[in-house]
């Protein structure tokens, strides 16, 4: 999926200040200076992503390349002793899986979220490697996955489908562009997080750029 990247608005400056936001002129002491694959850019905004988790936290367990490392780190923690009474809540089968042979508690299936997606969360972090960054959605390349009741191919947890759906050019307002594909008949979600995300991680060769909302 692709972040587009300056609907996103976030405290820059003063997140630089504090030391959370690498400058692209100043290298993550981190990172060495090697060409790191995408895959080991996912794990590292993974990782930055669980020092938000504390004990006694309830978590969405998200699914998909990045969030799986985020929680192979959860469960990590959970073995060293450096997080306890964590209770997991899995949006997918495969992240189900994951949680139980991690050891991980989890609360129930995520079976409705309601057009308010994560509103109920206190914090809802995005992470992504920068390839997922785009100017804007629509002539990108890049497909936004829409859920749609059973009449193509891939199901979800709740029994629909889900097809990518390309845009030849910039789609313009997002929350416009949100509502017209919502009012298509068969439609049930898709997969914009307009106004939902207080946190973005993006890890690049650079290093890490934080964003909060």
């Amino acid at each position: 999926m692709a972040i587009a990247y300056p609907h996103f608005i976030g405290s820059e400056k003063s997140a630089m200040e504090t030391g959370i936001i690498l400058s692209p002129s100043s290298p993550s002491p981190s990172l060495p200076h090697v060409i790191l694959t995408q895959d080991e850019l996912k794990k590292i905004a993974a990782y930055k992503a669980v020092e938000y988790v504390e004990s006694g936290m309830v978590l969405g367990l998200g699914t998909g390349s990045t969030a799986k490392h985020a929680v192979d780190r959860i469960g990590e923690l959970l073995r060293q002793g450096k997080l306890k009474n964590i209770v997991g809540i899995p949006t997918s089968k495969k992240t189900h899986e994951q949680a139980v042979s991690l050891g991980i508690p989890w609360a129930g299936w995520v079976t409705a979220e309601g057009e308010d997606g994560g509103g109920r969360c206190k914090k809802f972090i995005v992470i992504v490697d920068e390839s997922k960054l785009v100017n804007h959605l629509g002539g990108s390349g890049l497909a936004m996955p829409v859920e749609i009741v059973p009449f193509c191919w891939k199901f979800t947890a709740q029994r629909n489908y889900v097809v990518d759906l390309y845009f030849k050019r910039e789609i313009g307002d997002l929350k416009v562009a949100s509502d017209a594909i919502l009012r298509l008949a068969g439609v049930v979600e898709h997969g914009m997080f307009l106004g939902m995300a207080t946190t973005l991680i993006v890890a690049g060769e650079c290093g890490v750029v934080v964003k909060d909302k």
